[in-house]
C-alpha cells in the first residue's frame, strides 16, 4: 500500500459532490432552495430529459454581485450564517456547498444582477474549471443553468433511473417546495411541456389551502380537515385527509419543519398513530402537515441533503402529532370523503372499473386466524363492554316508510331511513339526496366505540404471568422502555427492571390471550427508541377489540325495522369515528341530488 497523499482539490470536490448531488432532483432541490432564500416571488424551471442534459432555474429574486458570485462557487462560502451560529439557523441552504458541488459534476452557468447594476453579471464553472465573471444581460435575479449533470464523473450516470422517474422526482421536489411556500409562484417545464403552474396566494389559511388543493387534488382541499394546535412553543397547522382518503403508500404524507420539507420515520410513524384504528392494515392517509418550532430546538444540520431533522424534545413533537390529528379526526369521525359518492357515480353509469377513485383493499385481506384468540374474544363478547345489540325486527309487510319513525330525520346528517336492501344496506333520504350505510360496518364501529370507553373508564385487566419472564434489551431500549413503564402498566403490561440489561415482565393484557410476551417488549423497546414513541401494545388490543365488535355487531343479512334503521344512523352521528369500519373502510357514501340528476341526464 502506498503511503498516506494529500489528494487534489478537484478530487475532493467530486468526492464531496456525491454527498449532496445524487441525481437531478437534488441539483434541483438545491437550486430551488437558493432561490427562495434570496426572496424570489416567482421561480421559472426547466428541464431536458428529465434534468440529466440540462436544468435552468430563473427567479427574481435579490441577486447577487460580481464578488457575491465568485464565492458562491466556493465550498462552504455562504451568506445565510451571519453570525456563524448553527444553532440559529433561518434559511433553507447553509452550507455553502450546493453550488461548488453542482459545478464540480457538471456545466455550470450563473448570471445574476442586483437592483444597483446597470447590467448582471456571468460566471461559468466547467467541472470545476471556473471562468471569472463577464458582463452580461438580465434584468432581475438570478437565473442559474446546470447542463450534462456527472460530465466529470460518467459512473454516476450508470445508477440514475429512466428519464420519466428522474422527472418525477424533480416534479415531486418542486411540488414539496410549493407547498410551504405559497407566496411564491412557480412553474415547471419538462421537454417542452408545462407540468406545473402555480399563481402566487396570498399569506395566510387561506392561501395555504388553496396551494395544497391545488397540488394534492380539489377534493382534499374541500373535504381535508384543518389542524391547528400548539404545544408549548411548538405549532402544527396543515390539512388532513379524512379517513376513507386513503393511499397505498405513504407517498402522500408531506411534513415540513419551518418550511423545510423533511422526510422524518418518527414523524410518519405519529402521523399513522394519529388515525389510529380509522385505516385499513397497509393503507395510508392524506396529509400536508407543517410544523414551528424555535431555531434552537431542533438540529436541522445532520444530514447533507438537510432532509432530516433531530428534535430537542421529539417526544413532545411527537404526542403533539398523535394527539392533534386524533383529536380532530374524533371531532370529525362521521364524516365521509366525496371519493366514495364518485365511485358510486362510476359503477352506476357502467365506467367503474379502472377508475381512480377510493378503493378499499379486498375484503378477504381482512380476515386473519382467530384460533389465538378465541379464549379472551368469548369473554369479552358476553361481557357488557360489546353493549346492547338491536333486537331481530320481523319483515313488516306492506310497511312504507317515511310517514312513521322516520319522518321529520331528513334535516339531520344522515338522513331518514327510508328502505332496506339486501338485507345489509341502509338507503335514507336527506334534504339534498341520499344516503347508503353499510348497516354490519356501521354498527361494528359503534360497538368498538363502546368497549374503547369501557376499557378506559374501568382499565386493561392484566393476566399475572406465572412465571414471570425476563427479556434481554441493549441499554438503550432497556432504558426507553423503564421511561414508559407507568404508561405500559396502564395498558396492562407490567415490567421492571432486572439486573443490568434485562427487562422482567410479569403481567401482560389478559385480552392478548397468551402472545410471546419476549417479542412483544422486544418491538415496543424498539420503537420507543427508533421513533419516539410505541403503539405495538395499543394496537393489539384495538385489534382484539376489532374483532370481538366485529362478530358482535349487526350482520349483514339481518332485517332491521324503521325504528332500528333510525337508531342506528342518529348514533352513528354522535360516535367517534363512525365514518369508518374497524377495518378503516367506509360505513357510508353519499350522492347529492345533483349526483342523482346527472345519472338520470337531467344535468
Amino acid at each position: 500500500m502506498s503511503g498516506i497523499r494529500q489528494l487534489p482539490d478537484t478530487l475532493v470536490d467530486r468526492i464531496a459532490a456525491g454527498e449532496v448531488v445524487e441525481r437531478p432532483a437534488s441539483a434541483l432541490k438545491e437550486l430551488v432552495e437558493n432561490a427562495l432564500d434570496a426572496g424570489a416571488g416567482r421561480i421559472e424551471i426547466s428541464l431536458l430529459r428529465g434534468g440529466i442534459d440540462e436544468i435552468i432555474v430563473s427567479d427574481d429574486g435579490h441577486g447577487m454581485s460580481p464578488a457575491d458570485l465568485t464565492l458562491a462557487i466556493r465550498r462552504h462560502a455562504t451568506s445565510k450564517l451571519p453570525d456563524s451560529r448553527l444553532d440559529d439557523i433561518r434559511f433553507l441552504g447553509f452550507r455553502g456547498e450546493a453550488l461548488p458541488s453542482i459545478g464540480a459534476v457538471s456545466q455550470l452557468v450563473i448570471s445574476s444582477v442586483t437592483g444597483d447594476e446597470p447590467h448582471g453579471w456571468q460566471i461559468r464553472v466547467d467541472a470545476g474549471t471556473v471562468v471569472p465573471p463577464q458582463p452580461t444581460a438580465l434584468d432581475r435575479g438570478t437565473l442559474v443553468e446546470v447542463r450534462h449533470l456527472f460530465k466529470a464523473v460518467p459512473a454516476r450516470l450508470k445508477f440514475l433511473k429512466t428519464e420519466r422517474t428522474e422527472q418525477g422526482r424533480c416534479l415531486d421536489v418542486v411540488r414539496r417546495l410549493a407547498m410551504a411556500w405559497p407566496r411564491v409562484a412557480f412553474a415547471l417545464a419538462s421537454d417542452g411541456r408545462q407540468l406545473l403552474d402555480l399563481p402566487a396566494q396570498v399569506e395566510g389559511e387561506a392561501g395555504q389551502q388553496r396551494r395544497l388543493a391545488d397540488i394534492m387534488g380539489r377534493t382534499f382541499g374541500a373535504e381535508a380537515l384543518a389542524i391547528d394546535a400548539r404545544r408549548d412553543e411548538a405549532m402544527l397547522r396543515g390539512l388532513v385527509g379524512l379517513p376513507t382518503m386513503n393511499r397505498p403508500t405513504a407517498a402522500s404524507i408531506f411534513l415540513f419543519v419551518n418550511g423545510r420539507p423533511v422526510q422524518d420515520r418518527s414523524l410518519l410513524g405519529a402521523v399513522r398513530a394519529g388515525y389510529g384504528d380509522t385505516l385499513p392494515r397497509g393503507r395510508y392517509p392524506m396529509a400536508a402537515l407543517f410544523l414551528e418550532l424555535p431555531a434552537a430546538s431542533l438540529d436541522v444540520n445532520v444530514h447533507p441533503a438537510k432532509s432530516e431533522v433531530r428534535f430537542r424534545d421529539a417526544g413532545g413533537v411527537r404526542s403533539l402529532l398523535v394527539g392533534a390529528v386524533s383529536a380532530q379526526l374524533r371531532d370529525h369521525g362521521v364524516q365521509t370523503t366525496a371519493e366514495g359518492a364518485a365511485m358510486a357515480a362510476r359503477l352506476f353509469t357502467g365506467s367503474g372499473r379502472g377508475g381512480g377513485g377510493f378503493a378499499a383493499p379486498p375484503a378477504a385481506s381482512y380476515a386473519g386466524p382467530l384460533a389465538n384468540w378465541q379464549a379472551p374474544l368469548s369473554a369479552l363478547a358476553q361481557s357488557s363492554l360489546a353493549g346492547d345489540m338491536p333486537p331481530a325486527a320481523p319483515p313488516t309487510a306492506g310497511e312504507v316508510p317515511g310517514d312513521g319513525a322516520g319522518s321529520g330525520l331528513d334535516d339531520t346528517l344522515l338522513g331518514a331511513a327510508r328502505a332496506q336492501l339486501h338485507k345489509t344496506y341502509i338507503v335514507a333520504e336527506t334534504r339534498d339526496g341520499i344516503t347508503i350505510i353499510d348497516q354490519h360496518a356501521a354498527h361494528e364501529r359503534l360497538v368498538m366505540e363502546r368497549m374503547k370507553a369501557a376499557l378506559a373508564a374501568d382499565g386493561v385487566a392484566v393476566q399475572a404471568l406465572l412465571i414471570p419472564e425476563v427479556v434481554d434489551l441493549p441499554p438503550d431500549q432497556r432504558q426507553a422502555l423503564l421511561d414508559e413503564a407507568g404508561f405500559m402498566s396502564g395498558l396492562g403490561l407490567e415490567i421492571e427492571g432486572f439486573g443490568e440489561g434485562s427487562i422482567l415482565v410479569r403481567g401482560i393484557p389478559a385480552l392478548l390471550g397468551a402472545p410471546d410476551a419476549g417479542q412483544l417488549v422486544r418491538d415496543i423497546a424498539e420503537e420507543l427508541v427508533e421513533l419516539g414513541g410505541s403503539h405495538v401494545l395499543e394496537d393489539k388490543i384495538a385489534h382484539v377489540l376489532a374483532t370481538v365488535a366485529c362478530h358482535g355487531s349487526v350482520r349483514a343479512g339481518r332485517r332491521l325495522n324503521d325504528a332500528e334503521m333510525n337508531a342506528l344512523l342518529r348514533e352513528m352521528e354522535e360516535t367517534p369515528n363512525s365514518g369508518q369500519c374497524n377495518h378503516g373502510r367506509p360505513t357510508w357514501v353519499r350522492l347529492s341530488l345533483a349526483d342523482v340528476e346527472r345519472l338520470f341526464g337531467r344535468r
